[in-house]
């Protein structure tokens, strides 16, 4: 069975003092559970501080963005090296805002996989429609597209670890969120795909998880469903008490207790 994943995106909120407070009242609720894996990732000014405080915690920091050369004149960019050496094991990759404010691309992203993976940390892509996509019943062939495109350098070498995040646009800051079940077909779908461009083994050995205004009321809901892995949490993760819930019932409704 996979170990589901419950990762909190702070985007950009809280300072450091904050984030050392969030850090603390989290290990309150979330340091040594088992049957999951804890992600949190705050700004890139956090990472350090919050990296400290999670020092002997079972719970993991992660970043939300790098840049896919290891150094050079790439001013206001951070290297998958520079995220590593201050104690990040994942990244987040592709999320829709990137895509949108600041025009990301699924070649943008492959290239940043590459480079997340050369210094063994393990990326979060995040694929997803619009609305407009949605309702023009284009939603499977802009999954397609972008796993296509975005695991392009994965898909030479598909040994590492590799969590897809499925966040549909429509749904992330909204309040709206995709059902249970047209989470759960897109996620099929996904994790068809999958085997198709690696194979059987791949598949099923990578996590997908659901982002999209998840929340302590539909968390249940969601991950009862067969083909979701966790959650990508916005909002919500910058709640201690919202978080922990959202991590508790992934634990109980996943492992069926």
């Amino acid at each position: 069975m996979r170990k589901p994943i419950v990762a909190g995106n702070w985007k950009m909120n809280r300072t450091i003092g904050e984030a050392q407070d969030l850090v603390s009242k989290l290990r309150g609720h979330c340091d040594g559970l088992s049957g999951v894996e804890v992600v949190v990732c705050p700004p890139f000014t956090a990472l350090r501080a919050t990296s400290h405080a999670l020092a002997d915690s079972s719970i993991h920091l992660g970043a939300q963005n790098v840049h896919w050369e290891p150094r050079g004149a790439y001013t206001g960019e951070i290297s998958a090296e520079m995220l590593k050496d201050v104690g990040c094991e994942f990244v987040i990759l592709g999320h829709s805002e990137r895509r949108q404010l600041f025009g990301e691309s699924n070649q943008g992203v492959s290239q940043k996989i590459a480079a997340v993976r050369s210094v063994g940390l393990t990326p979060i892509v995040c694929v997803g429609e619009t609305l407009a996509e949605r309702e023009a019943n284009r939603t499977f062939s802009v999954i397609e597209e972008q796993l296509s495109g975005c695991l392009a350098s994965w898909i030479r070498d598909p040994v590492d670890p590799l969590v897809i995040a499925y966040e549909p646009v429509w749904a992330i800051g909204t309040g709206r969120n995709a059902t249970p079940e047209q989470a759960s077909e897109v996620h099929a779908f996904i994790r068809n795909r999958l085997r198709d461009l690696s194979d059987e083994g791949v598949s099923s050995r990578t996590r997908i998880l659901y982002g999209g205004s998840v929340n302590p009321k539909n968390i249940e809901a969601l991950m009862a469903q067969l083909e979701l892995d966790g959650a990508l949490v916005g909002g919500a993760s910058l709640d201690a008490e919202s978080f922990a819930h959202i991590v508790k019932s992934s634990i109980r409704t996943y492992h069926g207790i």
